[in-house]
């Protein structure tokens, strides 16, 4: 049987000092399990990255890791997961999480995190795709580079236009719906662009 939907996690490959931060990564593995739904993820198994797909996969979802073929001879990818996808590059890596989803949402994490959260971002704002993406304020983390955003329009450097593809909310019980509801309009107009 066929997954509910497909939500594409990017977060850290590492974990914090500050337990809320996996707490959050349990609790969006959960919902996806719990709803029926299927995790799309890099595939690895330290950090944040490990924590969601430990709980989706606990939670009875299908976990769909997609990792390029340097991490996996590093030994990072995780073996547990239902498909695992080696690719030869991020750019794959990227375009296959992309493909694979309904909906995309970030947690906290790294460099690695934001590259993907942006790409995704710049992606919609030029009509590469229309999936609903959602940024997940865990404890205040992304308060900074929200600030710097809105600096951003304030200067006239990025358009205000920009800012509304990116749902923002702290709660995730209120997040995921909200997206998973935008790629089911999405879907049910038709327009859903080819990435």
């Amino acid at each position: 049987m066929s997954p509910a939907f497909s939500l594409c996690v990017y977060c850290a490959a590492s974990h914090s000092t500050d337990p809320v931060y996996a707490a959050a990564a349990r609790e969006i593995g959960h919902w996806i399990g719990a709803r029926g739904g299927q995790l799309v993820y890099g595939g690895g198994h330290h950090g944040l990255m490990g924590v969601v797909a430990d709980a989706a996969l606990e939670s009875g979802a299908p976990v769909v890791g997609i990792i390029p073929k340097a991490m996996v001879e590093r030994e990072w990818a995780y073996e547990g997961c239902t498909e695992l996808h080696i690719v030869d590059t991020m750019h794959e890596r990227k375009r296959m999480m992309a493909e694979r989803s309904d909906a995309f949402v970030a947690l906290p994490g790294g460099v690695g995190t934001l590259e993907e959260l942006f790409e995704a971002w710049a992606w919609r704002q030029l009509g590469y795709h229309d999936k609903p993406i959602g940024l997940l304020n865990v404890a205040g983390y992304y308060d900074g580079m929200l600030r710097f955003l809105e600096h951003g329009v304030s200067t006239g450097l990025l358009s205000p236009d920009v800012m509304p593809l990116v749902r923002w909310d702290d709660q995730a019980a209120r997040l995921l719906p909200a997206l998973l509801e935008e790629a089911r309009l999405t879907r049910s107009n038709g327009r859903l662009a080819e990435l």
